[in-house]
């Protein structure tokens, strides 16, 4: 519906979520995720499995809408940026122009990110940091208090990494090539292990995987984890990837750049989400029931987290090929069960798909590992896509991330106070 088309007379009314779905000219699916943001009211048919929205709500919502996207049906109001590194389309997404869970399934994490920065395929690829750079991010990471963030102590390594490398002012591709790939084993390496005895030797995953459970992985669960790590690379442009791009954007060099990404990652309904997650796996293991679990997270006025995607209107595919490795490990098998009567259970209220923070949660749970693993794990394997962006933006004019305020106040002049 266009602004200058008749609006219908919907005083005191209430849509069925297919009328409501028309009104938006979204999908049902998207109404009930407008729902679970906090966008929209709903109301239970009495007797029913359905639900009814308020019409001029609705009609509020939809104008909104019209108005952030200049007129054009979506979910909002956004910065469009140029890439050529992440598509997503419907419910699938792609990494230069391959099936992103494809990839996950087929190759490492390292050599994924190699596809991401080069568009080369380099079976084999391992990343290892020199020992001047490890010394210093570990000591700079040990000095925090015991209680500090991962996101936190990731973000200091990653400051004091960048204070030992005297070329990272040098913006040139092959430097930051160079930069990424004693980064990313760096940022690893400085995080304290929990596992007594550990090497560190292996892939990325086998060296992450000791910073995060002190049990002795097994390969099908070394497997999940890589797996993670590697659909996790990218995800177009989320919040801390355009926070990245903006720094590269100033020209700030690829440390600085990735600890911008950090300092974003670390909000609830981003990097810290899957946490989340896992105390509500937990808390339904506790209890053996989602139900009312369930009903003291709405009862509280809260999101159930791990549940739909504003870019997905189905199934999120990373939650699916992850679920898709987790079957195939017997001691994850109650966590599952859990997260499957996490979604059945909110599913009579609002339908929506599990998300891929979901999933990582059925894996940090199910390996012993704390709540906060989920987001160490998203942040190491998103550093990876930082790095892409950021050298994709070095390509581009510099300060172009450079949006104009819409000033609101006081119309000057005004006298002085």
């Amino acid at each position: 519906m266009s602004d200058h088309e008749p609006v219908p007379d919907l005083e005191g009314r209430r849509l069925t979520t297919k009328e409501a779905a028309e009104l938006l000219g979204v999908k049902s699916e998207t109404v009930y995720a407008y729902v679970s943001r906090g966008q929209l009211g709903s109301r239970r048919v009495p007797g029913g499995r359905g639900s009814t929205f308020d019409a001029k709500e609705v009609q509020a919502l939809a104008r909104r809408n019209r108005r952030d996207t200049g007129g054009s049906s979506g979910s909002g109001g956004e910065l469009s940026v140029r890439t050529r590194i992440t598509l997503i389309d419907t419910d699938r997404y792609y990494f230069r122009g391959v099936d992103a869970t494809e990839l996950a399934a087929r190759h490492s994490y390292e050599e994924i990110a190699e596809w991401l920065w080069t568009g080369l395929m380099l079976p084999g690829t391992t990343f290892t940091a020199p020992d001047t750079s490890v010394s210093v991010a570990r000591r700079a990471v040990d000095a925090l208090p015991e209680h500090t963030s991962p996101t936190d102590r990731l973000r200091v390594a990653a400051i004091a990494a960048a204070t030992a490398d005297p070329l990272r002012f040098d913006l040139s591709e092959s430097a930051v090539l160079g930069t990424a790939r004693i980064l990313i084993p760096t940022l690893v390496a400085a995080l304290p292990p929990v596992r007594i005895g550990h090497r560190d030797e292996g892939s990325l995953a086998e060296r992450l995987w000791a910073r995060l459970s002190a049990r002795k992985p097994d390969e099908a669960s070394l497997r999940a984890l890589d797996t993670a790590l590697g659909l996790l690379v990218d995800h177009d442009l989320a919040a801390s990837t355009l926070a990245v791009r903006v720094a590269a954007s100033a020209r700030a060099h690829a440390y600085a750049a990735v600890s911008a990404g950090l300092g974003v990652l670390e909000g609830p309904l981003h990097g810290a989400a899957s946490g989340l997650a896992h105390r509500l796996l937990l808390d339904v293991l506790d209890r053996g029931d989602a139900g009312p679990v369930i009903a003291d997270e709405l009862r509280a006025g809260r999101r159930i987290p791990g549940l739909g995607h504003r870019l997905y209107p189905g199934e999120d595919p990373r939650a699916r090929a992850l679920f898709g490795l987790l079957e195939e490990i017997p001691r994850a098998a109650p966590a599952l069960a859990a997260a499957r009567d996490v979604v059945a259970t909110t599913a009579r209220h609002t339908p929506l798909h599990a998300n891929v923070d979901l999933a990582l949660a059925v894996l940090t749970a199910s390996s012993g590992m704390l709540a906060t693993a989920g987001e160490t794990i998203f942040a190491v394997a998103r550093t990876a896509g930082w790095i892409a962006h950021t050298l994709e933006e070095y390509g581009e004019r510099p300060l172009r991330m450079r949006p104009s305020g819409l000033y609101v106040g006081a119309k000057p002049p005004q006298a002085l106070p």
